[in-house]
């Protein structure tokens, strides 16, 4: 039986560290300021956030099929077959580009998307590099997804809907959050349902929707593993990741704590904070 090699974008924000302790491969998305175009991970959050407070409106690109293909033939000529995990299908075309370039390896290649996001999607990654590390065949490797993705609930507190709107990537719900934003002044919080950004409900303040976030994490207590993510909010996103820990009786040191790349902060923009638990099965 070959071993299975796992590949995925660099949508999933996971550190370098990890993916090298785990044998991940990343495929970088592409960031675009006009003309100027960036692999993700070729310019830092500083850089990006620099251009953006210069004036600069980034987009976003997925990787191109042939990054995949050549991707899937090294390791397949290393005689291991593929899994590719990627950032949802609902709102990115990452999938697809992974899905075309899997057809020229038919029976070595397995595309599987994550219905997530950032290190939500990330922790589905990591426990299919460790599910591969153990030895397991694809289909209890599968399984082991399709539950991790059946149990994990998102949630994301917007500073602004301006980078959202101007992604074009969550169009089916910018005219509810359109309205209670020029209405109310308030801050709305989206949920990730079936890989798709849905509206949640909005805050008067900051502060409430972050406590909107926590409250509705501890509704699918206990946890298999939480997820913490932030954009310029670094002391905040801790804050809340030990918050939730001592409710949930969770490990500090077991949460993944990070702050989303420049293609995710791309479409979030800053002022992010959000959360996503694992239920525990």
């Amino acid at each position: 039986m070959p071993k299975i090699a796992v590949v995925t974008d660099t949508g999933c924000d996971l550190p370098a560290a990890l993916c090298q302790q785990y044998g991940i491969q990343t495929i970088p998305l592409e960031v675009r300021f006009g003309k100027e175009a960036y692999l993700e991970g070729e310019l830092s959050l500083e850089a990006f956030w620099a251009k953006v407070q210069g004036g600069g409106r980034p987009g976003t690109s997925q990787p191109a099929t042939g990054k995949y293909e050549e991707a899937f033939a090294s390791w397949i000529n290393q005689g291991y077959d593929v899994l590719c995990l990627t950032i949802t299908g609902k709102h990115s075309g990452t999938f697809n580009s992974a899905y075309a370039a899997a057809r020229s390896f038919p029976e070595h290649v397995t595309v599987y998307d994550t219905l997530s996001l950032s290190l939500a999607q990330g922790y589905q990654i990591i426990a299919a590099a460790r599910a591969a590390a153990e030895g397991l065949a694809l289909p209890q490797i599968m399984a082991r997804l399709e539950s991790i993705r059946d149990r994990t609930h998102m949630f994301i507190g917007l500073d602004t809907i301006e980078f959202l709107k101007a992604g074009g990537r969550a169009d089916s719900v910018m005219p509810v959050l359109e309205r209670a934003v020029r209405v109310l002044h308030i801050k709305p919080t989206l949920s990730v349902i079936e890989g798709q950004l849905k509206f949640g409900g909005v805050d008067r303040s900051h502060d409430r929707c972050v406590r909107r976030i926590r409250d509705e994490v501890l509704k699918h207590a206990p946890a298999e593993a939480l997820v913490v993510i932030h954009t310029r909010l670094p002391d905040e996103a801790a804050n809340l990741a030990r918050d939730l820990c001592a409710l949930l009786k969770f490990p500090f040191e077991q949460a993944l704590v990070g702050e989303a790349g420049p293609v995710l902060s791309c479409h979030a923009g800053p002022g992010v904070i959000a959360a996503a638990i694992v239920a525990r099965a």
